[in-house]
């Protein structure tokens, strides 16, 4: 059973979507276990990893940061500048494509990229990495926008976000070293069938707010959704695109086209973190479906290269 849910937890996720759509009080229910659960998620990462996958060496280091820069800096600005510009940077579609483009990547990125058949572990470090450097990235992209209010408050969520991939990252880095979990086969197996049940789980508290809006107000529910999907899948299609054929490219495309949007709800101003709650849980449906989607895309651009 735990062989079946480690292979089939690309279909559980879009299983988790439609669950929370259309049960609004398992919805509700489960929302306050979101928090919790992507603790254990990134504790189930490292775990999974071990001590020997984070180490990159000076050059990965800096390769990493750089990475950093362009997804989290460069590429939220080359937005945000011209919309700003036009006076267009206050409407919540536009804010809400500045936030996703300058949030680290997510957390659960590295269960991301094994359900999509890449290594996990870029996907963490750029993870760790990119989080580490959010509180300098994220302030030229804030100061365009009145709206998002000072960064002082981001900042300190970003530093509570650091305690704790630091605290979960070392106790399970800490179990890898003394030998309490091994690196099996069978291990590697077990954690991936259990990220992928919590994976679901975790995805239909985030629906709940999704759920009421499809029900009372479709048509603003399709606009949004088809924004974020245009938006997650896109920047997914452009790092495949231009990167290189190689084993770092689906963690590279996972950490691009899916990010930590939701660190933001409880830092920017209820006005804006209001109309920004339906995108972010629209967010969830092409993060979601990245296992099922990045494949294709790469496979795609192969057969272009040959």
């Amino acid at each position: 059973m735990i062989a079946v849910l480690a292979r089939s937890g690309r279909w559980m996720l879009p299983g988790g979507l439609v669950i929370g759509l259309v049960s609004p009080a398992l919805a509700e229910a489960m929302r306050p276990t979101i928090g919790p659960v992507v603790v254990i998620l990134l504790f189930l990462a490292v775990l999974r990893i071990g001590p020997d996958g984070l180490r990159i060496g000076r050059a990965g280091l800096l390769h990493a940061g750089l990475r950093a820069l362009v997804l989290q800096l460069a590429l939220p600005l080359a937005v945000a500048l011209p919309l700003a510009g036009m006076g267009l940077l206050q409407g919540s579609f536009a804010l809400g494509a500045v936030v996703f483009l300058c949030a680290a990547p997510l957390t659960g990125a590295a269960h991301f990229t094994v359900m999509a058949g890449g290594d996990p572990a870029p996907a963490l470090r750029q993870t760790v990495i990119g989080t580490a450097l959010l509180p300098f990235t994220v302030v030229p992209v804030f100061a365009l926008a009145p709206a998002f209010g000072g960064a002082s408050e981001v900042i300190g969520a970003v530093l509570r976000l650091l305690a704790v991939i630091t605290l979960a990252g070392g106790l399970a880095l800490w179990l890898r070293a003394r030998g309490i979990v091994r690196g099996t086969p069978q291990v590697m197996i077990t954690l991936d069938a259990i990220a992928a049940v919590l994976l679901a789980a975790v995805v239909i508290g985030i629906m709940s707010a999704v759920g009421q809006t499809l029900r009372d107000d479709p048509a603003t529910f399709w606009r949004a959704m088809a924004f974020v999907c245009a938006i997650g899948f896109g920047v997914q299609a452009l790092a495949v695109l231009v990167l290189r054929a190689g084993p770092d490219r689906p963690a590279l495309a996972v950490v691009a086209g899916n990010r930590n949007v939701a660190l933001f709800l409880g830092v920017l101003p209820a006005a804006v973190s209001d109309d920004l709650l339906l995108l972010i849980g629209c967010f969830q449906v092409p993060m979601y479906l990245t296992p099922l989607v990045l494949p294709r895309m790469i496979a795609i651009r192969d057969r272009g290269r040959r």
